[in-house]
């Protein structure tokens, strides 16, 4: 198993900050305007600055958790998630992207509880993955997911069906300006939607979830970038 010294931890920093030049941070050391918020499940395999090749500083701004959800419980409302609408509201970023993962470990933990055949978890982690439980279980009503798919693709259609839900959510609050353009993708890296791994497709865009409408928004290149396991 891999493991991160204290000297590794050191030594990675030093080498990254080495890479960097004298007048990397210039543009951004007194404020930040990223043009892009990107929601992303936390998860090791996944890099929200990979996947969007951001490399220069401010450009990205990173809120993640278990399950992609931009939302929070404040008693019995959910609320938009704090980490997510801050930089909507205070650096006015006007597109937001909401990112799932196939093999998603939080929609996998929803999944196994809506089955009765979950294990216990911390406080902490209990409260992200109950917050997903109504999002497996109307999917279920819905007949996203039946007895004819194995668990493996119960899962990986129930993280799509959550990214729509994310989006319609975000969509509809009131905090969120109209303006703003809600993406959903699912980022693949184990040849479910395609065989590149590392890709993300496009499944929602302000609530628009038809692959076919969802094609006419990017150009010609990039509709391969446009998939769906919900459509078919």
């Amino acid at each position: 198993m891999p493991d991160a010294s204290l000297e590794s931890l050191l030594e990675r920093n030093r080498n990254h900050a080495e890479s960097l030049s004298a007048t990397h941070f210039e543009s951004v050391r007194d404020g930040q305007r990223p043009a892009l918020v990107s929601v992303c499940c936390s998860d090791s395999r996944v890099s929200q600055e990979g996947m969007w090749a951001a490399s220069e500083p401010g450009w990205l701004f990173t809120p993640s958790n278990i399950g992609n959800q931009v939302w929070e419980r404040d008693g019995e409302e959910l609320v938009v998630d704090g980490s997510v609408l801050y930089p909507i509201i205070h650096t006015e970023t006007r597109t937001t992207a909401i990112v799932g993962h196939t093999g998603c470990g939080a929609v996998t933990a929803a999944y196994q509880t809506v089955q009765g055949t979950s294990g216990d978890e911390p406080a902490g982690i209990r409260k992200r993955i109950e917050l997903l439980v109504p999002v497996v279980e109307e999917a279920i009503e819905r007949g996203v997911v039946g007895s004819e798919q194995s668990a493996e693709e119960a899962i990986n259609r129930l993280v799509e069906y959550n990214v729509h839900r994310q989006v319609e959510f975000l969509d509809d609050a009131a905090e969120i300006p109209n303006e703003e353009r809600i993406y959903g993708f699912v980022y693949d890296f184990q040849g479910v939607y395609g065989s590149v791994p590392g890709k993300t497709y496009l499944v929602s865009a302000n609530g628009e979830t038809d692959p076919d409408r969802l094609r006419t928004l990017v150009p010609n290149e990039y509709g391969d970038h446009v998939e769906s396991l919900l459509s078919e």
